[in-house]
This record gives structure tokens, C-alpha cells and sequence, in this order.
């Protein structure tokens, strides 16, 4: 073989794995494609999936952004969407889409939560302990919920079942209140505690403010 054969077959040798390692690195390229293409879809369809599960339940689950959204009108409730959105640097379709979202799956609680009950004439507050009649829960929570001084009804472990939140205009008034939940049938027994002093308002602040915090 000549000098100029043996150069071409070097060389025509070199082209052949020149294009291998080129076609290799091509399938191995598009293969780390793929599969970075479909961890992507996995993560998108389980954060979907949490979001469902979230909206399922019932609760919108917050985020950074919605917590910023939610310190912002908590801190001024009369605030429009074009001023909240300019606190919080947001555009205004993004805050009136999460507030209605936000509002849609009880991510935001009821304005009931910033009425008075003392400015209703209802100043003492009181929280009776009620065992059940197993059987009879429901039916108890019932009558429970059409007694106007009934704020909430908490099923409770332990000895006792339910933990209810009354108000009441005066002792004499808290009396009669703890009488007709005892009076049910299905009530095998109550204890009540008066509220004397409240320590700690109802707040989520720092909870919103931890969760807008995070990254």
C-alpha cells in the first residue's frame, strides 16, 4: 500500500470516528433531553397533583406570593386590587386571581372572623365541654348550630368530645345558654369555663409572615 493510500485510510478511519463520537454524543445529548423533559413533566404533574389534592380538600394551599398578598390587605382590608397590587409589586390580574382563588377554596377565612360578638352585646365569652352520645354526633351538632350563641363547635380526643365557643350577654344569660346544650338528648354531660381575660387575639400574622418569608 502507498504512502497517499495509507494517508486516505487514516483518514477516511478518522472521519468514521469522528462521526461515531459525533453521533454518540448527539444520542447521549438528546437522551439527558429526554429524560431532563420528562423529570420536568413529573415534577409539573405532582405539583399539579398536590394543588388538585389542595383544592379537593377544600383549602387553597399559600404560597410566598399569596402571603405577601395577604399581609398586604390584612395590614389595610380597604385597599382595591390596583393598590394592593402596587404594595406588593404584583400586577393587578395576578391579585384579583389569587384573591378570588384564594377565596374560592377558604384560603381566606369570613368577615364573620372581624365582627365583635362584645359589640353585638354579647361581652362574656365561655367554652363548654360536652360529651356525646356517640351515635347522636350529628344529630348534636345540629341543634348546636341553630343556638345563635354558638361562635364554633370543635370535635375534640379525650374525655370530653366537643369543645363549643359561646358568647352570651350576661351570667344569668350564659346559665340558660349552657342549660339548652345539656338539655339535648344526646348530651350525656357539659362542664363550662368562663373566659375572664383574653391573653392572645386570634392572629395568623406570623404565619404569613413566615410563609411569605420562604423561599
Amino acid at each position: 500500500m502507498t504512502n497517499t493510500a495509507r494517508t486516505n485510510t487514516a483518514r477516511t478511519s478518522t472521519a468514521r470516528t469522528s462521526t461515531a463520537r459525533t453521533s454518540t454524543a448527539r444520542t447521549s445529548t438528546a437522551r439527558t433531553s429526554t429524560a431532563r423533559t420528562d423529570t420536568a413533566r413529573a415534577d409539573a404533574a405532582r405539583g399539579g397533583t398536590a394543588r388538585t389534592d389542595a383544592a379537593r380538600a377544600g383549602t387553597a394551599r399559600i404560597d410566598s406570593t399569596d402571603a405577601r398578598l395577604l399581609l398586604a390587605l390584612s395590614a389595610h382590608p380597604r385597599a382595591t386590587a390596583v393598590a394592593l397590587a402596587e404594595r406588593t409589586g404584583l400586577s393587578r390580574n395576578t391579585v384579583q386571581t389569587r384573591l378570588t382563588a384564594l377565596e374560592r377554596t377558604d384560603g381566606v377565612g369570613s368577615f364573620e372572623r372581624r365582627v365583635s360578638p362584645a359589640a353585638l352585646g354579647y361581652p362574656l365569652t365561655a367554652f363548654v365541654t360536652t360529651k356525646v352520645v356517640q351515635r347522636r354526633l350529628d344529630e348534636v351538632a345540629g341543634a348546636l348550630a341553630a343556638i345563635p350563641e354558638v361562635l364554633q363547635v370543635h370535635g375534640l380526643t379525650g374525655d370530653s368530645d366537643l369543645l363549643v365557643h359561646v358568647v352570651a350577654a350576661d351570667a344569668e344569660h350564659l346559665y340558660r345558654i349552657a342549660a339548652q346544650i345539656l338539655d339535648h338528648p344526646g348530651v350525656e354531660r357539659t362542664n363550662t369555663a368562663l373566659v375572664m381575660r383574653q391573653l392572645v387575639d386570634y392572629r395568623v400574622t406570623p404565619l404569613l409572615r413566615r410563609a411569605a418569608s420562604a423561599q
